[in-house]
C-alpha cells in the first residue's frame, strides 16, 4: 500500500513553467508503477505521462521506462527521486488547453496509463493557465 500527495499546482501564464510533486508514503515508491492524469470530461481520465516500476518480482532493474501522451511530448517531463519517494512532473511551454486538476496514481503492477489499473490515486492538485 501507499498514500500519495500531490502539490506544484498553480496558476501560471501561457509559455511559463510548473513542477509537479508526487510525494509517497507506506512503501518504497520505486516498487511502484507511477502515472499523471487529468480529467476527460464524458470517459477515464487522460492519461499523461507514466514511468514503470523498478523492482519487479524481487528482481531489480536501473530506472524504468517512460511513456507521454502525444500532447504533452516534447513539453512535460516525469522522473524520480527515490531519496525522497517522490515523483514529479515537469511542465513546461504550458498552454490553455493545459489547464485541469492533476492526479498522481500509483500500481504495484506493471501499469499501461489504464486508470483502472492504478490503485492509489492522490488528491490532486489544480494547475490554471491563462492565456
Amino acid at each position: 500500500q501507499v498514500q500519495l500527495v500531490e502539490s506544484g499546482g498553480g496558476l501560471v501564464q501561457a509559455g511559463d513553467s510548473l513542477r509537479l510533486s508526487c510525494a509517497a508514503s507506506g512503501r518504497t515508491f520505486s516498487s511502484y508503477a507511477v502515472g499523471w492524469f487529468r480529467p476527460a470530461p464524458g470517459k477515464e481520465r487522460e492519461f499523461i505521462a507514466g514511468i514503470e516500476r523498478e523492482f519487479i518480482a524481487g528482481f531489480s532493474r536501473s530506472g524504468g521506462n517512460i511513456y507521454y501522451a502525444d500532447s504533452v511530448k516534447g513539453r512535460f517531463t516525469i522522473s524520480r527521486d527515490n531519496a525522497k519517494n517522490t515523483v514529479y512532473l515537469q511542465m513546461n511551454s504550458l498552454k490553455p488547453e493545459d489547464t485541469a486538476v492533476y492526479y498522481c496514481a500509483a500500481s504495484p503492477a506493471v501499469a499501461w496509463g489504464i486508470p483502472r489499473e492504478y490503485n492509489y490515486w492522490g488528491q490532486g492538485t489544480q494547475v490554471t493557465v491563462s492565456s
